[in-house]
């Protein structure tokens, strides 16, 4: 808990995927569900003490209890006693998770999500790679048709959803044309925001024994193509929010910019307040955006009535 307001609580350990890129099974051991009771009592005692956000952590989140299907809740069921939590308590707080694997993101925790306010309006859900042959490589054991399903779900479900995601460039054996294939996915989901990594081989891995055959400065190229397409999408989205006044939880004074704060909001997005005073950090506030940049936004603090009545 390194902010008295945010808070960051593993539900599952190790990982059972077997990706050909990650040594995570091979350092951390096989997929271990965590005790819903425990998680269930963590999560009341931080809402009692007034934490505002809460991320859910595992390596493949939504296989949460996949491990014990007779013992233990599944992630839908797990998401559900919280969102049923929040409601007995009246609890004001945005529950977050991270990350989940495509082949185990169901409609039903799609369907949870939109059930229940708490659950925030943001999905990070990985897609490494826009071309099924390099997905294969990689062992994802999906394509992006299934991908895509899920992707449609969440904006059938969850409209007002941010959808965020992680891409490797340069993995080994990848052509240009499957780099510009991710970017053909890349503009049709229309992402918030996109980790985008060059690959690097990790001892341990599968791939670490395969050739590197993107050069650096092609991997350097491909991301900053991706990057160019993020910016794109990412910059349409925030445009559409300014002039609207938008929920954000206020995180800290700025360190580049004087006098202003730093927040989110229900959807991640980086928001710099202008404007506002540091004794509203680690609290929720309402915002009128007023500008907007590629992967940020800049608004103006909107005083409640009875503040600017007082005045």
């Amino acid at each position: 808990y390194s902010k008295s307001f945010e808070a960051f609580v593993p539900i599952q350990n190790g990982c059972d995927k077997f990706c050909s890129f990650c040594a995570v099974p091979y350092t951390r051991g096989r997929e271990v569900s965590r005790s819903s009771k425990e998680i269930l009592e963590e999560v009341t005692s931080l809402i009692e003490n007034g934490v505002k956000s809460i991320t859910l952590l595992g390596q493949n989140v939504n296989s949460y209890g996949l491990d014990r299907p007779d013992e233990e809740l599944s992630f839908a069921q797990l998401l559900r006693e919280i969102g049923e939590l929040a409601q007995r308590k009246k609890a004001d707080f945005w529950l977050y998770f991270t990350s989940p694997h495509p082949r185990d993101m169901t409609r039903e925790v799609i369907e949870v999500m939109a059930a229940y306010p708490v659950l925030a309006n943001q999905v990070h859900l990985p897609l490494q790679s826009g071309d099924d042959k390099l997905l294969r490589r990689m062992n994802r054991n999906h394509n992006v048709e299934d991908y895509m399903r899920v992707v449609s779900d969440i904006r059938e479900l969850l409209p007002e959803a941010t959808l965020f995601t992680d891409i490797i460039v340069g993995f080994c054996g990848e052509t240009k044309e499957q780099l510009e294939a991710t970017a053909e996915v890349m503009l049709d989901v229309q992402y918030n925001m996109a980790y985008i990594a060059k690959y690097s081989p990790r001892i341990g891995a599968r791939s670490a024994r395969w050739e590197d055959d993107v050069t650096n400065e092609e991997k350097s190229e491909r991301l900053a193509r991706l990057t160019e397409v993020l910016k794109r999408t990412s910059l349409l989205h925030n445009e559409a929010l300014v002039g609207k006044r938008v929920r954000v939880l206020v995180e800290r004074e700025d360190p580049r910019c004087e006098g202003a704060l730093n927040a989110r909001t229900e959807g991640k997005l980086p928001v710099r307040i202008h404007e506002a005073t540091p004794d509203i950090i680690g609290t929720f506030q309402e915002v009128e955006i007023t500008a907007a940049a590629e992967l940020s936004l800049s608004g103006k603090w909107v005083k409640q009535a009875a503040e600017v009545v007082a005045e």
